[in-house]
């Protein structure tokens, strides 16, 4: 037997207590059992969004989300800056030139945040730009995008709006919508939100829904303002996704027991400590400078075939890490380490990682990576 261990950025591990609200009877999605579900739901994402903002819902994966964020707000012909980072920042590249939209890229080396400069330049050179696309974590890389700076910029552009990818960051590290004038900001279920696929949620400005008037691209299940119009009588505007929704107020009771200070203060714990115990191994981080807390991106070591490294340490000792996707596969793998994690998950994954190694003829001294991830554990 083979204990089973899940430490890939999403799907993330499921709290029990989750998961038996889920096994409960199912509610009619109309009747008042759910409208109360909703209006609990409701509270809680404003709580861990930090905003006054309704948050829309919808079932689908957060790419539902981001074209949504694209569709509801912009004309075609419209200009939209892309930081363009990794494979999620290139989504919203793609998603623009779907809908007609002009994207202004910003392609940032892989493994490196976007310099605001950089942005502040295709700002200045495009005035007429109406959105600016980023993720706030870079999950294909383990990238922190220094959001703030960008949105300081944005906010004093009337007609132009910031959109935050934030499906691997809100509940990982801090996010303020309201605080940071953040106009569409997207999360998605399977994250932090420690919920199998399956919900999205956009959380929008009053200046983002200014430009929803004048949109022209083709809607329909994405359509904001019918969500939004649906959200305040604690209702969806199509079939939800009830027993996600369920579950959803079991997570959020969880998030305000932990509070939001503590599970920013867990996160960059465990985000370290895995930092240590890989750099003790003699491993290089991919994201030595920006990294996120969400999930940590570690190069291949030379000599060794990226996709043995995830295969072994899966099916030898049962722990899912992911490796990399696009250009990076094979030259990179990520450890994650959000949503229902604690130290064991981290000691877990490194201790594996040891053994994995080892077996690729990797020179590992045992214990080394460990033994600097339970330092860093233990000291704070």
């Amino acid at each position: 037997m083979i204990k089973q261990y899940l430490l890939a950025p999403g799907p993330t591990p499921i709290p029990p207590r989750v998961l038996l609200k889920m096994a409960e009877p199912i509610v009619h999605h109309r009747a008042p059992a759910f409208e109360k579900i909703m209006e609990e739901v409701r509270e809680g994402l404003k709580y861990v969004f930090q905003t006054e903002r309704e948050v829309l819902v919808f079932a689908s994966s957060g790419t539902g989300a981001m074209e949504g964020a694209v569709s509801n707000f912009l004309k075609r012909g419209d200009k939209a800056i892309c930081v363009r980072g990794g494979k999620f920042g290139e989504r919203w590249a793609e998603i623009c030139e779907q809908f007609g939209v002009i994207p202004v890229n910003i392609d940032v080396p892989y493994g490196k945040a976007v310099d605001p400069a950089d942005v502040k330049k295709a700002l200045d050179e495009n005035p007429d730009v109406k959105a600016v696309y980023v993720q706030a974590s870079e999950t294909s890389t383990g990238v922190a995008h220094p959001v703030k700076e960008i949105a300081d910029m944005v906010k004093e552009r009337e007609n132009t709006i910031i959109v935050v990818d934030a499906i691997t960051a809100l509940g990982v590290f801090d996010v303020p919508t309201d605080a940071w004038n953040l106009d569409i900001v997207v999360a998605g279920s399977q994250k932090a939100f420690m919920l199998p696929p399956g919900l999205a949620f956009a959380a929008v400005s009053e200046k983002a829904w200014k430009l929803a008037e004048e949109s022209d691209l083709p809607k329909y299940y994405f359509d904001y303002r019918k969500e939004a119009k649906s959200i305040v009588k604690n209702q969806t505007a199509y079939t939800p996704a009830v027993s996600l929704l369920m579950g959803l107020c079991e997570v959020l009771r969880m998030m305000k027991e932990e509070g939001l200070e503590n599970i920013f203060a867990r996160h960059a714990r465990l985000a370290k400590a895995t930092r240590e115990g890989v750099k003790a191994l003699g491993l290089e981080l991919f994201a030595p400078d920006s990294p996120s807390n969400a999930v940590t991106a570690v190069k291949v070591p030379e000599g060794i075939e990226g996709g043995k490294i995830t295969k072994i340490i899966r099916d030898e000792y049962g722990v899912t890490i992911a490796g990399g996707q696009g250009s990076m596969k094979g030259k990179i793998f990520r450890i994650a380490h959000l949503g229902y994690a604690d130290k064991f998950d981290v000691i877990t994954a490194i201790s594996a990682l040891e053994m994995t190694l080892n077996r690729l003829g990797y020179p590992v001294e045992f214990g080394k990576g460990v033994g600097a991830a339970m330092k860093v554990l233990e000291e704070e």
